[in-house]
């Protein structure tokens, strides 16, 4: 897991949507700043690996690694309407291609 301009990365394994146990002692940091402020809220932006041509299977993929940090944030007490899940797949960027990222939206 790390940190880069306020926002918050979760890195899974290739191929797994499990939530890394690494990571919860930093979603547990933002579910409190979260608590701490109303006015703030999380885009879930998902990434996974594509091979070859499965672009499908790639957002499928992201998509259930953006509902697994998104359901540990609702146990710890985040409300899903400050959560916007965005399961883009393949990335287009340098990052990782493994990943959620959290981006705190609002104030």
């Amino acid at each position: 897991m790390a940190q880069r301009r306020g926002e918050v990365r979760v890195a899974f394994p290739a191929g797994g949507s499990e939530l890394p146990n690494a990571a919860r002692g930093e979603l547990d940091q933002m579910a409190r700043r979260l608590a701490g402020d109303e006015a703030l809220r999380l885009q879930l932006n998902a990434y996974a690996s594509e091979t070859g041509d499965q672009s499908s299977q790639a957002r499928r993929l992201s998509l259930s690694r953006a509902l697994a940090v998104r359901a540990y944030l609702i146990d710890k007490g985040v409300r899903s309407t400050r959560l916007d899940v965005r399961a883009i797949g393949k990335t287009q960027d340098d990052g990782p291609a493994d990943r959620v990222d959290l981006v705190v939206v609002g104030r």
